[in-house]
């Protein structure tokens, strides 16, 4: 869980009183400074309710542009990062009321070969390096594709109430003022939201708190070097043997969720892998969402860098791929990844 609860009522606080003088005084360069060390973690914040890197910018930016045409309307009850909290979880709120084609994809509209239901708008998330001076300790579970995923099953509300609750910590009471809630309605809500969680989660867990913070452990990093080998060398067999038989795959925008290591395996041979453009790849490694990621790049015929392609985001269980999240090469970008090597 991560600590964003709510400061006791009290005297106001330095960080408080400073913005309070700062809107008083129209000073939107000190405005700017106070809140912009919340940047990351309200990015953060969207981000599990929109899925969407991009439209989390947006409504960080948003947030912000609505802090400073409400500045007069803060007096310190609540601290300043709860404020902003508040503001955003209402700013995502307007806007998935606004954008109805921010829901899952059922069964039955998607492409040959697609089992379950999928997140076309789902984007990855480029965990922080570890001299980003507005970092912060993000459990794990809350930042994976699959808890991302998950969470876009909820009603919005019950997102909010979710998110608000069960990972940043905050008492019921503060979220049911947040989201214009009764009591009774907010605990109902989030009773509903962690059933559906259970149900959508790949082993029904509920616990965000498992494993704090990113990086690799051994067996992924093993693991992913493997995978990494095994694709530079055009090694199909070898790459196949690293993935379990119920292995998922999704390429989000492209419409299509395929289950089944052999159809999938078939399926990349079939679109040409180890031929044409892509019989020349090199890879590097970083993370996505806490988990281990792989940008690929590949050299055509007749040409002498290697240009990105695609990022493969990586669920990894008991030693093997259980789930790829492919990527395209614009993503590369806001990972600090080159786009030709």
């Amino acid at each position: 869980m991560e600590t964003t609860t709510p400061r006791a009522a009290g005297p106001i606080g330095a960080d408080e009183a400073e913005f309070i003088a700062a809107a008083r005084a129209l000073d939107d360069g000190r405005f700017a400074l106070l809140t912009e060390r919340f940047r990351r973690e309200l990015l953060l914040h969207c981000y599990r309710m929109l899925a969407s890197y991009d439209d989390a910018q947006d409504l960080t930016q948003e947030t912000f542009l609505r802090a400073w045409a409400k500045r007069e309307s803060f007096q310190g009850r609540a601290s300043l990062r709860t404020w902003l909290y508040r503001i955003a979880t209402n700013a995502c709120l307007d806007f998935l009321e606004k954008r109805c084609d921010r829901q899952p994809i059922p069964t039955d509209l998607q492409g040959a070969g697609g089992t379950g239901t999928e997140v076309t708008y789902l984007q990855p998330w480029p965990d922080s390096q570890p001299e980003d001076p507005h970092a912060q300790v993000v459990a794990r579970e809350t930042i994976e594709l699959a808890f991302i995923v998950a969470v876009q099953h909820l009603p919005a509300r019950q997102r909010a109430v979710l998110i608000l609750r069960d990972v940043l910590g905050w008492p019921a009471q503060q979220t049911a003022d947040t989201l214009e809630l009764t009591l009774a309605s907010a605990n109902s809500a989030l009773q509903r939201a962690r059933v559906t969680m259970r149900q959508q989660l790949p082993d029904g867990r509920l616990d965000w708190a498992a494993q704090a913070g990113h990086g690799l452990n051994d067996d992924e990093r093993r693991l992913v070097s493997a995978y990494v080998d095994s694709v530079e060398r055009l090694d199909i067999d070898g790459l196949t043997t690293l993935l379990h038989e119920d292995l998922r795959f999704a390429m989000p925008p492209q419409p299509g969720v395929w289950a089944g290591r052999d159809e999938i395996v078939q399926g990349w041979i079939d679109s040409g892998f180890g031929q044409g453009d892509l019989n020349d790849l090199k890879c590097r490694i970083t993370t996505a969402n806490g988990q281990p990621a792989v940008a690929a790049y590949s050299r055509r015929p007749g040409t002498g860098s290697y240009e990105a392609m695609a990022m493969d985001v990586l669920r990894v269980e008991d030693g093997l791929v259980t789930e790829i999240h492919t990527f395209g090469s614009e993503m590369f970008a806001r990972f600090g990844l080159p786009k030709e090597l």
